[in-house]
C-alpha cells in the first residue's frame, strides 16, 4: 500500500506539474490596443506566447497569469498590434537583388537617370555589367530631349557609358532599356526581328531605340545572364527588408527551379528569419522534369515551401503591354501583347493540379483577365474538379470587364491586387484606356468584394517599396500623389485592407488554420505599429512605421 501511495502521489505531482508547465508564457505582450481579426475575440490588451504560438489572448489581468520568472514580457505602451502581415505578392530574388542595383524608383528626369549611370561609370572598371531597375516614364516631370513616343532615346545613356553595358529594368518589369554597348553585346540591330509577344521600339530611322517591350527584354539575357550575386546576400537583404516592415511571411511571385534550389540549400545552412512561400516560374519543359523536387518544398518546414506556379498571360499597363479588349485610348495601334500562348499557360494549370499547386497568372488587361478565367473554367470542366477547391488565383487583375467582375466569386478565383498600384497608376491610367473604361474597370476592389471574391493585398516589390503601409492606406484612401482620388466608390474599409494583408493573405496560401490572425494554437507572428492604422486620420496614415516584428514568439526586429 505505502508503495502504490506513492507511487500515486508521483504520479499526481508530475500531472500537476506538465499541467503548470503548458500554462508557462516564454513571452507576453501586454498593455496594447491588439487587433486579433479573430472573430470571436477582436480586440485585447495582452498576448501570451509558447513555444512559438499563441498560447492566449485577453485582458492585461488574464494574460499576466501566465507569467511565470522565465517569462519575458514587453509592455506595448498603448502601441497598436495586429498578426503580422503577409505579403501576397513580391519578388524575393528581386528585392534583395535591387538593392545591388541603381535605385531608380521615383527619379524624375531621364537626365538624372543618365547622371546616376554616369557616376556609377566612374566607379566601375570598363566592361563592368550597370544594372538599374525602377525607372518609370510617366514619373518623369520633363521630357528627354529626344523621344520615340512616350519613351526615351538610347543617345544621352550611350555617350556616359561607351565601355559599360547597362541595362535598366522599368518600374513595372515589363520594359528594359539597353545602351548601345549592351545591345550590341546582345546582337540586336536594325535586322533583329520583334519575338512573339514582345517589341523593340526602334527610331524613325528603325534602329533600336534603347527600349525593350515585354518578351522582348529576354534579347538582352546575354548580357544581363551573366550577373550571378551572392544568393546568401540578395536572401539576408530581402528578409532584413521584410522584417523592418513587418512582413513576416513573404508569398513570392515566381522564381526558377534552379534558382529555388539555390534557396533551399541556403536555407538549410542559414534559417530564413520569415515564412517564405514561393511560385514556381520557368519553362514548361523544366517544371515537368524538375517540379517534384521542389514541389512543397522542406517538408514540415514552416518557414520554406513551394505552393503554386506561376504564368504570365500580359504585361503591364505603363508599358501598353496589358492585354486589352479594345485598343489602348493613347495608342490605338495596339491592344497590348499576349506574352505567354495560352495552349503554355493550359500545360502549366495540368502540372499544378498533377503536383497539387495553385496556379497563379498574371493578368492585367481586361482580355487577359477574360482569357485567365475562361481557361480556368476549360481546366477544371476537363479535369472534373471544383475550382473553388484549388483556389486559384489572378495577379494584378487591375483592369477588368464589368461582365468579368463577379466570375471570380462564382468561380472561387482569388484576386491578388496591389493597393499601392492603384495610387501610383492612377494620374496615367485613364489615358491608357479612356476614362470610361477606367471608371467601370480599373482597380475594381468594391466592385469585387461585394461580389464575394477575396482580395489579398502586396507590394509588388521590387516595383513598388516593400512597405506595405502605403498600399494599406492606398486601398483606403485611394488617394494619388498629388491629392486627388482615384475612383474612391472602389475603395476598400480598413477592416477589409487589414484582412487582405491578414486573414485573407492566409487564406490565399492555404494556410488559414497557421496565419493569419492571433488565435489560440495559431503561429505568434506579430507586427507592433507606432500608430493605429483602424483609427489614426487617414492623412497621417502612410506615417505609421513598424516598431516590434514577431515570428514564432521571436523578436526579429525591433526599430532603434
Amino acid at each position: 500500500m505505502n508503495t502504490r501511495f506513492l507511487l500515486f502521489i508521483a504520479a499526481s505531482i508530475l500531472l500537476i506539474t506538465s499541467c503548470t508547465s503548458q500554462d508557462e508564457a516564454d513571452l507576453i505582450l501586454t498593455n496594447g490596443v491588439i487587433y486579433t481579426m479573430d472573430d470571436a475575440n477582436p480586440e485585447t490588451e495582452a498576448v501570451a506566447i509558447k513555444d512559438g504560438r499563441i498560447l492566449s489572448a485577453g485582458s492585461n489581468e488574464e494574460i499576466m497569469a501566465y507569467r511565470t520568472g522565465t517569462t519575458e514580457v514587453i509592455d506595448l505602451n498603448g502601441a497598436f498590434a495586429t498578426p503580422g502581415f503577409i505579403e501576397g505578392h513580391a519578388h524575393f530574388y528581386g528585392i534583395g537583388s535591387a538593392r545591388l542595383q541603381l535605385d531608380l524608383l521615383g527619379v524624375e528626369s531621364w537626365q538624372e537617370i543618365v547622371n546616376m549611370v554616369e557616376a556609377a561609370v566612374l566607379e566601375s572598371e570598363p566592361g563592368a555589367l550597370i544594372l538599374g531597375r525602377g525607372w518609370h516614364q510617366n514619373d518623369w516631370t520633363e521630357n528627354p530631349a529626344r523621344m520615340i513616343g512616350d519613351l526615351p532615346h538610347h543617345q544621352k545613356l550611350s555617350e556616359v557609358s561607351p565601355e559599360n553595358p547597362v541595362v535598366l529594368t522599368h518600374a513595372s518589369g515589363h520594359m528594359s532599356f539597353a545602351n548601345t554597348l549592351a545591345m550590341e553585346m546582345a546582337g540586336v540591330d536594325v535586322d533583329t526581328e520583334d519575338p512573339s509577344g514582345g517589341e523593340i521600339v526602334r527610331d524613325e530611322n528603325g534602329q533600336p531605340s534603347g527600349a525593350f517591350r515585354q518578351r522582348a527584354s529576354g534579347l538582352l539575357s546575354p548580357v544581363t545572364d551573366a550577373w550571378d550575386p551572392d544568393i546568401a546576400s540578395v536572401m539576408q537583404t530581402a528578409v532584413h527588408e521584410a522584417l523592418r516592415n513587418g512582413i513576416t511571411t513573404f508569398g513570392d511571385a515566381g522564381t526558377p527551379v534552379n534558382r529555388i534550389k539555390q534557396m533551399m540549400e541556403q536555407h538549410r545552412e542559414s534559417p530564413l528569419d520569415l515564412r517564405l512561400h514561393l511560385m514556381v516560374r520557368d519553362d514548361n519543359n523544366t517544371m515537368r522534369r524538375e517540379l517534384h523536387e521542389v514541389s512543397g518544398a522542406i517538408e514540415n518546414d514552416p518557414y520554406f515551401s513551394v505552393t503554386g506556379i506561376k504564368k504570365a498571360i500580359d504585361g503591364a499597363l505603363g508599358t501598353h503591354g496589358a492585354w486589352l479588349l479594345e485598343p489602348y485610348s493613347d495608342r490605338p495601334e495596339t491592344s497590348g501583347f499576349n506574352t505567354t500562348p495560352l495552349d503554355e499557360i493550359r500545360e502549366a494549370g495540368e502540372l499544378a493540379i498533377e503536383h497539387n499547386l495553385q496556379l497563379a497568372v498574371h493578368a492585367i488587361g481586361d482580355r487577359g483577365n477574360r482569357e485567365a478565367l475562361d481557361l480556368y473554367e476549360e481546366l477544371w470542366e476537363h479535369a472534373m474538379l471544383a475550382g473553388s477547391d484549388l483556389r486559384w488565383r489572378i495577379e494584378h487583375a487591375q483592369h477588368l470587364h464589368p461582365d468579368d467582375i463577379p466570375r471570380f466569386a462564382e468561380l472561387g478565383v482569388i484576386a491578388s491586387m496591389q493597393g499601392i498600384h492603384a495610387v501610383s497608376d492612377g494620374p496615367w491610367v485613364p489615358r491608357r484606356v479612356g476614362a470610361e473604361r477606367a471608371a467601370v474597370g480599373a482597380y475594381a476592389w468594391r466592385s469585387l468584394l461585394d461580389s464575394g471574391a477575396v482580395i489579398i493585398n502586396g507590394s509588388d516589390a521590387p516595383v513598388e517599396r516593400i512597405n506595405p503601409v502605403p498600399s494599406f492606406a492606398g486601398s483606403v484612401t485611394r488617394e494619388m500623389a498629388d491629392g486627388d482620388t482615384f475612383y474612391p466608390e472602389q475603395a476598400k474599409t480598413r477592416e477589409e485592407a487589414l484582412r487582405s494583408y491578414t486573414s485573407d493573405a492566409a487564406y490565399g496560401i492555404f494556410r488559414e488554420t497557421e496565419l493569419g490572425s492571433l488565435s489560440e494554437g495559431k503561429f505568434a507572428d506579430i507586427v507592433v505599429w507606432s500608430q493605429n492604422l483602424m483609427t489614426v486620420e487617414e492623412a497621417e496614415m502612410t506615417t505609421t512605421e513598424v516598431l516590434l516584428t514577431i515570428v514564432g514568439g521571436e523578436v526579429k526586429y525591433r526599430r532603434e
